[in-house]
């Protein structure tokens, strides 16, 4: 597999820029990365926001982990070397997204500091807010909502994060929640608040949806 850019291809500057779609949407357009071990809630956590964020009227989009890989990336295994193209395409996708004026939230383990850290340079700093969903693997195996665990355990599943292949904790993000302790609404409420503490979305807008 190879990430090798074309030379023959030249970037077309569209004549509606974000900033016209930022304005028309009345918000301003981030990347929020949730990452953690399988069963820390990161899917939770990100569906949860969105839903939060639907009510106030604002444009949002989850990539989540699961569902990407049904699709834009059926082909990859979960092998080190195809996490690392995998988490390559979303941060891609996802700069595309926020260029539409939509808040972005992707549900990854993204397991390397290396790949995550590459996902943020695609963007201006400010842009790309790193959530870490903090979770003993005891109790994500102690949840084990999709079996994983247990097949992991018991050989069927090979490179499975916390088992056999590492997770590298994110060691400055913008926000850890501590999923063991706190509520989904506690949870959701540290985001919001950090979006709004950022200037991403106005503080009047979560009244409204209050």
């Amino acid at each position: 597999m190879t990430t090798t850019k074309s030379t023959n291809t030249v970037w077309h500057h569209a004549t509606v820029s974000r900033a016209d779609r930022e304005n028309l949407h009345q918000h301003k357009s981030v990347i929020i990365w949730f990452t953690g071990l399988s069963g820390s809630g990161k899917s939770t956590l990100a569906h949860a926001v969105e839903d939060y964020l639907h009510n106030m009227g604002i444009s949002t989009f989850v990539l989540d982990g699961d569902n990407v890989r049904h699709g834009l990336c059926s082909d990859l295994t979960f092998s080190d070397h195809d996490r690392v193209e995998n988490i390559r395409r979303i941060g891609e996708v996802a700069k595309l997204i926020i260029e539409a004026g939509v808040i972005t939230l992707t549900a990854f383990i993204s397991p390397f500091k290396s790949d995550r850290n590459a996902a943020r340079n695609l963007v201006p700093h400010g842009e790309f807010l790193e959530i870490y969903c903090q979770c003993p693997i005891e109790t994500c195996e102690q949840r084990d909502v999709k079996g994983l665990y247990k097949k992991a355990r018991a050989g069927q599943i090979p490179f499975f994060t916390g088992i056999d292949s590492p997770y590298e904790a994110p060691e400055n993000p913008e926000l850890a929640v501590n999923t063991k302790e706190q509520s989904l609404d506690e949870s959701v409420q540290s985001v919001i608040n950090l979006l709004i503490n950022r200037g991403i979305i106005k503080d009047e807008a979560v009244t409204k949806q209050g």
